[in-house]
């Protein structure tokens, strides 16, 4: 539990003085009179810290969701987080640790950071990794950025296959930027990439597995972005990566991702991990921070921050992105969580999500209603489309103890259920969601 020191009488009026107001009810005018507590919370008065605490976690207790057993994927899984990890990314020395501005008092950080870059590159296929961005929508967002700095060209090709979360957030920075973004459909769960008619786009924008978890056609993306003369930017999943075609081998110039799923609790949405990989003739476009070796004064080895451009933080017109932080203790801990795995353990983990997709693919196909929402290749997780409306078989399955997984369309008109197995979903487990599912959907 969290511990809160409150502020005396004395500091409060102090910085009522200085902001120029004269209550609390005056700062806070701006919340709806509909959202505020008016009458305090409902508790006994003088009731203890202990007791105060108990009555906390009762209504804590009372919510929904926590509980379930979760099924539900889209771009947050629900992924084992070892305790080794847990202790380990918790220790003071990385949860007090900001951006580490000075070298010289913050080396154990910046290798940890270094670390995670060239885990990051690997998985990526790409020659350079940044020390990483928010989460998987704004890594999206500067790799457009970049792309468009870099060819000159304000044209964007956004896959409909892409997290429509993300599209959103790409197409809400591109309200600003002036970039022009064209949705490209899918058929069947894969992307129909067009031949260029115009003006060529400077990106390219594909997501491998997609948003309906299937493999899209990697190779058409690539060859779209050669005749067009655009870079190719490749949101994939991380995991996915341990047995898949790496963004690099497809010929991107950009990858992005999302590394919740590397140590990071689901968390009701955050905070989150930008995972950000590109060439290395792009690396003074790179956003953010950049970690790199070098030597001290008397040549041992050491670590720092390095070519960034000053653009970033002094001339930001001129520059490709103004993003000048990072995500350094979820980046710590995603590290810490890819070095307990190793590339054995993380093959056996996308191994283990594959197979249990199959399963539960398998099994819920078999139930009479049920049909594929898109008839592709996927890997670890799949589309599904159910009779009647998915938001209403979610709110059964939810009564019935399991989270059944998000709603989601074809992008052709056609709804349904977007189902992720990790493995942390067991036989039984999978089981017992089928028979749950059998019933919700009568």
């Amino acid at each position: 539990m969290a511990h809160y020191l409150p502020h005396t009488d004395a500091e409060i009026a102090s910085m009522l003085e200085f902001t120029g107001l004269s209550s609390l009810d005056e700062l806070f005018e701006c919340v709806p009179a509909a959202l505020r507590l008016a009458a305090g919370l409902d508790i006994p008065a003088g009731l203890s810290e202990f007791d105060t605490a108990a009555e906390m976690e009762r209504l804590a207790n009372a919510n929904t969701g926590a509980d379930l057993i979760c099924f539900a994927g889209g771009g947050s899984y629900d992924h084992d987080v070892p305790s080794a990890v847990r202790r380990l990314a918790g220790r003071t020395e990385f949860v007090t640790a900001y951006t580490p501005y000075q070298p010289e008092v913050a080396q154990g950080v910046l290798q940890a950071l270094f670390e995670y870059q060239t885990m990051v590159a690997r998985l990526s296929g790409l020659e350079i990794a940044n020390a990483s961005l928010y989460d998987g929508a704004t890594a999206t967002v500067e790799a457009v950025n970049l792309a468009v700095a870099a060819t000159g060209r304000q044209g964007v090709w956004l896959s409909d296959g892409l997290l429509r979360e993300w599209a959103d957030v790409v197409r809400t920075f591109a309200a600003g930027t002036g970039h022009e973004i064209v949705d490209i459909r899918m058929h069947d769960g894969v992307t129909v990439w067009p031949t260029v008619d115009g003006e060529a786009p400077g990106a390219i924008v594909v997501q491998y597995p997609n948003r309906l978890g299937v493999l899209d056609d990697m190779e058409a993306a690539a060859r779209a972005a050669r005749e067009a003369g655009a870079m190719l930017v490749v949101a994939f999943d991380p995991v996915s990566a341990a047995v898949l075609k790496s963004p690099g081998e497809w010929g991107a110039d950009i990858a992005v991702g999302e590394g919740q799923p590397f140590g990071t609790p689901m968390s009701f949405g955050g905070p989150y991990l930008g995972l950000f990989g590109a060439k290395l003739e792009h690396v003074r476009r790179i956003p953010g921070r950049l970690v790199g070796e070098t030597v001290d004064s008397i040549g041992r080895r050491a670590f720092t921050t390095t070519l960034r451009t000053r653009e970033q933080d002094i001339r930001r017109e001129k520059a490709s992105s103004n993003v000048c932080t990072n995500q350094t203790l979820i980046a710590v801990t995603a590290m810490i969580q890819m070095a307990w795995l190793g590339k054995a353990g993380l093959v056996e983990v996308a191994t283990q999500c594959a197979r249990g997709t199959r399963y539960a693919r398998e099994a819920l196909l078999a139930i009479d209603g049920i049909t594929p929402l898109v008839d592709a290749p996927v890997l670890r997780e799949f589309a599904v489309a159910v009779p009647g409306e998915p938001s209403v078989v979610i709110e059964r399955m939810a009564d019935e103890g399991f989270l059944a997984g998000t709603a989601t369309d074809d992008g052709a008109g056609r709804d349904g259920l977007l189902v992720a197995v990790t493995e942390k979903r067991t036989r039984a487990q999978i089981d017992a969601y089928v028979s749950a599912m059998t019933k919700a959907i009568r």
